[in-house]
């Protein structure tokens, strides 16, 4: 015998008869196998695969034979120990370096994951080709069918209102939905929509410039699909304009943006408004009346002080989904020039054409939640 010899016993995987005798280690580093009647049979080390450990012995099997079976003691002679595959308890590779750096791995690819899945949706939503953003949009709009309020003196003050703040020469599109919330939205596309609710909370047209120009601004800072990506996910890119896209307009009304770009989007919106001469402090008015005059952000950016005691509840929607008004009224107020001669954005007929749109027009559905 070449290599020292141990006890062993084998199924050949040829019969089920066991065999009891000896293995070692010839000269070629071959596993030899010899039974009591003296017959032997030589297996190849590297055709060995770990298969158990019993209390005291340890199970090898074949790669080339399946039902193959090898018994061995758990105690082995260095050499013979060396040229067997080596025990396995989690896997191959995480035996290998260890179950602490194995965990450390899979912490930091999970890691890694939830990174790319809290920042996929700010560089995959400016990537949306515009076609398939257009369509998504239509799809939503689509979905509120007749609710989009139309007359001749109100499209046109809507339209002036627009020009106003949006000087792009491919103007977004706007409306002015037929629903009581107090809320607008920025939708996929270039859309923009003005709710009937926030529309009758204003006081003078100032105010719905202010609102008109931050949601074109977050159209044009391309804010829309990033936030939708991050409340749909990527099923909304893969349903397309499909049937039930269009269900998810009106959770649309409730997309939350990051604070920096609902502060992009204000500063867009004032940009726009002193390009054409628009008073910010009617903005201002309006930011302050939904609650923020003075008030203080907490540490998890909402409002307190009064606007809990707000009397339209209607506009507690508006307050929780963009930052504190007080914030916003103070950058408005602020950016008012003081020797600035403002013109109106609208005459007082123009601002009570949009007033009356949705009362006026009789085509126009109402919108139920049941």
């Amino acid at each position: 015998m070449e290599g020292q010899a141990v006890s062993a016993s084998w199924y050949d995987g040829l019969s089920a008869v066991r065999r009891d005798g000896t293995a070692w280690l010839d000269e070629t580093g071959s596993l030899v196998l010899r039974d009591r009647a003296g017959n032997s049979e030589t297996v190849p080390p590297g055709d060995l695969v770990y298969g158990e450990s019993l209390q005291a012995e340890t199970v090898y099997r074949r790669e080339s034979v399946p039902d193959f079976r090898l018994r061995l003691p758990r105690d082995l002679p260095p050499a013979l120990a060396s040229a067997l595959p080596a025990p396995t308890r989690y896997g191959r590779w995480i035996d290998r370096i260890g179950l602490g750096k194995a965990a450390l791995a899979f912490a930091a690819a999970s890691a890694g994951c939830v990174a790319l899945f809290m920042t996929a949706p700010e560089w995959l939503g400016p990537m949306v080709p515009p076609a398939w953003e257009r369509q998504i949009g239509n799809a939503m709009v689509g979905d509120l069918g007749g609710k989009i309020c139309h007359t001749p003196e109100g499209d046109a003050a809507l339209a002036k209102l627009l020009d106003a703040v949006d000087p792009e020469t491919e103007k977004v599109r706007a409306g002015i939905a037929n629903m009581g919330m107090v809320n607008a939205v920025a939708l996929p596309g270039g859309q923009v929509l003005l709710f009937d609710g926030l529309v009758q909370q204003a006081e003078t047209p100032e105010e719905l410039a202010g609102v008109l120009g931050h949601e074109v601004g977050h159209v044009r800072e391309r804010h829309v699909m990033t936030s939708i990506l991050r409340q749909f996910g990527l099923s909304i890119l893969l349903a397309g304009s499909n049937s039930g896209v269009g269900n998810t307009a009106f959770g649309v009304a409730s997309l939350g943006y990051s604070r920096e770009a609902e502060r992009e989007a204000d500063e867009y919106a004032r940009a726009r408004m002193a390009q054409s001469n628009i008073s910010p402090l009617g903005a201002a008015a309006f930011f302050e009346r939904l609650g923020g005059g003075g008030d203080e952000e907490d540490r998890d950016g909402d409002t307190t002080g009064d606007a809990g005691d707000n009397d339209e509840p209607g506009l507690i929607g508006w307050i929780a989904s963009h930052p504190a008004p007080g914030e916003r009224a103070k950058a408005y107020r602020d950016s008012a020039r003081e020797d600035a001669e403002y013109r109106p954005v609208l005459t007082q007929a123009e601002f009570a054409a949009l007033k009356t749109m949705c009362d006026q027009d009789e085509d126009v559905e109402e919108f139920e939640f049941f």
